[in-house]
């Protein structure tokens, strides 16, 4: 049985057509933010451990005078911890004013995405917590994370973006 699309991803009066995300590879699997969230994109660098901090976090970093939280994201999906390689990179995303990084494997575009292509998560326990919804552009499917509730300390608005309005 097919959902109904949600209505936050449906473009409403006034909300323009496209949005813009920058995708990101984790092993094998592509996922998306929008790019007004995206702060920067910085090779990997050595975070310092904090004590009694969820598996998925690796710790933190001085990013020119501001320290920001780095989440392993595939540690966070429960896929293992990701490998660090040359082409791992720490998004930092600006969420609601609180900056944050992601290690992923890689940073691979940025792309337009109609709205009419926009999906809602499946219908399968847990999934709502994790993703947003897919963004379907021909034989792919980009996951949207769900940040907010993936990293736990956000306001949802920070991590929604013009996705849900």
């Amino acid at each position: 049985m097919q959902a109904s699309p949600d209505p936050g991803l449906i473009a409403s009066a006034g909300a323009p057509q496209f949005i813009r995300i920058v995708t990101f590879l984790v092993d094998d699997r592509q996922f998306g933010v929008e790019v007004g969230l995206v702060r920067e994109i910085k090779g990997w660098q050595e975070t310092t451990p904090l004590p009694n901090t969820a598996h998925y976090v690796l710790g933190v970093l001085n990013l020119r005078g501001t320290v920001i939280t780095v989440f392993d994201f595939k540690a966070r999906l429960g896929l293992g911890r990701c490998a660090i390689s040359r082409a791992s990179v720490i998004l930092v995303l600006d969420l609601g004013g609180q900056p944050v990084g992601l290690l992923v494997d890689a940073v691979s575009d940025i792309v337009d995405i109609p709205r009419t292509d926009l999906r809602p998560p499946p219908e399968t326990h847990g999934v709502e917590e994790v993703l947003l919804g897919l963004a379907v552009r021909g034989e792919r499917v980009i996951a949207l994370p769900n940040l907010s509730s993936m990293i736990g300390f956000l306001p949802e608005a920070a991590t929604s973006g013009s996705i849900q309005h």
